[in-house]
């Protein structure tokens, strides 16, 4: 993770409504000397851009985005930005990919129902005489407020344990879908958290919808592939300009771009 990280807000929040996101992809195409062509996805040339427009900041709130972009040297230094419109976490679906480390005696079925009608939930089974969890690593500032939440429900009632870092809270799983959601700040001076979900020993529980976001709240469920962390994001401007609106009242926009290939 980049040393600079973009800033929070007094309220928690990365950002304010509305959030402008651009998603650019690229095409390699060959043209051939009969005519013809070939297409292909170039992977490595997408590009991601925010335009993030703030109203009704407070002055040290608009301070501390000055003083990031005099840290950023406008669009030179590369900087960590947790997306605002996405899940955090990585394939949120997909509890076999790599990015989900799983304790051993924690059994995971997929396939389960959902309660958005599908079939993306999973049964998490504690075979262990201790708690035993799924948990994925985020390279993000530990520092920063968190909201983990999930969707969980058991044939019987049910302890479900949401950690971040080094903090957790129990939520109570019942036979109806319900969301688990747990806010609190990770460990001041780290790079990285990790975000788990722990059954106790004996105990089964489904879950559906795991969501990571840099707020104070939970939104609604987004599902996630890549995850919503971007390390080497930059400033697209190399200006910055605060206008002041009222006593301790301040607007601004900010502009940030991710290229796929840097």
């Amino acid at each position: 993770m980049s040393t600079l990280v973009y800033p929070q807000l007094a309220t928690g929040a990365l950002s304010q409504y509305p959030v402008r996101k651009t998603r650019r992809t690229r095409t390699v195409i060959n043209q051939a000397a009969d005519g013809s062509t070939v297409r292909l996805a170039d992977t490595a040339g997408g590009t991601t851009e925010w335009q993030l427009a703030y109203a009704e900041l407070s002055d040290d709130e608009a301070a501390a985005l000055e003083a990031f972009f005099a840290a950023a040297e406008g669009s030179l230094q590369s900087f960590t930005f947790l997306d605002p419109a996405a899940n955090l976490l990585a394939w949120s679906e997909q509890p076999g990919a790599d990015v989900w480390q799983k304790d051993p005696q924690l059994a995971v079925a997929q396939a389960v129902a959902d309660p958005a009608g599908g079939t993306r939930g999973w049964r998490l089974t504690n075979q262990g005489a201790a708690d035993q969890a799924i948990a994925q690593t985020l390279a993000v500032p530990g520092a920063y407020t968190y909201c983990f939440s999930v969707y969980v429900r058991a044939a019987a009632p049910a302890t479900v344990r949401l950690g971040i870092g080094d903090q957790a809270a129990d939520r109570v799983a019942t036979s109806g879908w319900g969301r688990a959601v747990f806010v609190a700040a990770g460990t001041a001076n780290t790079e990285s958290l990790r975000f788990s979900i722990a059954v106790p020993a004996g105990q089964a529980v489904e879950i559906y919808g795991p969501q990571v976001e840099a707020q104070g709240g939970a939104s609604v469920y987004r599902p996630s592939t890549t995850g919503g962390v971007y390390a080497d994001a930059h400033l697209r401007d190399d200006t910055f300009r605060v206008t002041r609106t009222d006593f301790n009242r301040n607007s601004c926009t900010v502009n940030i771009i991710h290229a796929d290939h840097l």
